[in-house]
């Protein structure tokens, strides 16, 4: 084998492979990030971290509340987790979250599933009952925060499963 001189054209490679470069990050899109959002509203939900909820809410969050009126303020919404958590036991399952494309509306459909632990002003006598009910939530986002929550379920259909 003839071997030529001068310097060899390999010289001062490394034999390891180059690593690519990283490709750019997209960053998500406004409808992916409160679609996170939602999800991670309800995983707080069903982990019963009250806290961890509050923190996705806005300071000013407008709450419709289900078959009442309106409360404003992440503090009147922790007055009301208090007290859901005092006579409810819940879980959403089969959730789906649907986000419109600019990522400021958002609705979920959910099935809650709950035990009724404590007897909530006039409604049926709690004696820790269980039931099912579809529900359907909506939501406003604005700054990553959610700033209203409205939520609906059939209040008649739940009375009717606890035995009232």
């Amino acid at each position: 084998m003839r071997r030529l001189g001068g310097p060899s054209i390999l010289a001062g490679m490394s034999s390891r492979t180059p690593e690519p470069h990283p490709a750019p990050q997209t960053p998500p899109t406004p409808r992916a990030t409160t679609q996170d959002l939602i999800t991670r509203y309800y995983a707080a939900f069903n982990a019963a971290d009250s806290q961890g909820l509050l923190e996705l809410l806005s300071d000013d969050v407008q709450h419709d509340v289900n078959q009442g009126g309106t409360e404003l303020g992440r503090t009147a919404f922790r007055v009301f987790l208090a007290h859901m958590n005092a006579h409810y036991r819940q879980e959403a399952r089969d959730l789906t979250v649907m986000v419109s494309p600019d990522g400021v509306r958002a609705a979920a459909e959910f099935v809650i599933h709950g035990e009724y632990l404590k007897t909530d002003a006039d409604l049926p006598t709690a004696r820790g009952q269980v039931y099912a009910l579809p529900v359907g939530a909506f939501f406003e986002v604005h700054g990553g925060l959610i700033t209203r929550v409205t939520s609906y379920h059939n209040l008649q259909d739940w009375t009717r499963q606890v035995g009232g």
